[in-house]
């Protein structure tokens, strides 16, 4: 396997872990460069040494005052800059929306969505790829779409579920990186925002992976691909990501990860 360089990986909490993501990209010849800057790890003033970058989830909101999610939300300016792939996942996701002028927020009815919810692709977001029908979701707050992205996969309660804006940023607001020891482990330490409006029982978290969970990991390999190789799926077979060309340098997550 080839050596591919290195992608960012940016976590939030001392235990948080990228999980299927990270594993998916280790497994295509990435090596990972994880930073938390809520513990004081910096951020690279470029990317020219990186491949990509991922944010992730976490239990703040991306409208915080904490001087690390303003340093991360101005830190994104650098992938833009540099056209580099990013990906930001939920709370990431909201980060790149506030980085872009756009709102992120709470539903009016305090409505949530955590456990399994349907997903639907917009026709921009089919032409690059199969969504799947339903994906898990940890979070109290959504965003808005903002000016110049396009909108790639919308649901019932929070419409914008997964954006891209320009050639090489991508935001998702759901997890697909969660493995079965991270679920449960969000199902034990989450099972207080169960009773929020909207939520679903911790059992259904569970069962609901049994029957969808396949489903979104082959999704999720396939969109790696398309954002860190430029790859569309049916380049290659077996949804693997691993390519053998180098790769084109182009809300509130209340997950208790």
């Amino acid at each position: 396997m080839s050596d591919k360089g290195q992608i960012l990986v940016v976590l939030h909490q001392e235990r948080s872990s990228p999980g299927r993501v990270g594993q998916l990209l280790v497994e295509s010849g990435y090596h990972l460069d994880i930073r938390r800057p809520p513990l004081g790890d910096p951020l690279p003033e470029t990317l020219a040494h990186h491949q990509g970058a991922v944010i992730f989830g976490g239990p703040m909101s991306a409208n915080d005052p904490d001087e690390f999610v303003k340093r991360e939300t101005d830190w994104l300016a650098v992938p833009l800059r540099e056209n580099k792939p990013f990906l930001g996942i939920c709370l990431g996701a909201q980060m790149l929306v506030n980085h872009l002028g756009g709102r992120v927020g709470p539903r009016e009815d305090g409505r949530v969505e955590i456990g399994w919810y349907p997903l639907k692709a917009t026709d921009p977001g089919r032409s690059l790829i199969d969504w799947p029908d339903m994906v898990y979701q940890f979070h109290r707050e959504g965003f808005s779409l903002p000016s110049g992205a396009t909108l790639l996969a919308e649901a019932e309660h929070y419409p914008n579920q997964a954006f891209r804006y320009g050639d090489t940023a991508w935001g998702i607001q759901f997890h697909a990186e969660l493995t079965r020891v991270m679920m449960q482990r969000w199902v034990v330490h989450g099972a207080s925002r169960f009773v929020l409006p909207g939520a679903q029982p911790g059992r259904e978290h569970l069962a609901g992976r049994m029957l969808w969970d396949m489903q979104l990991r082959r999704w999720l390999e396939d969109f790696l691909a398309l954002v860190f190789e430029g790859r569309k799926p049916g380049a290659m077979p077996d949804h693997t990501l691993a390519v053998t060309r180098e790769p084109t340098p182009v809300r509130r997550d209340d997950a208790p990860s």
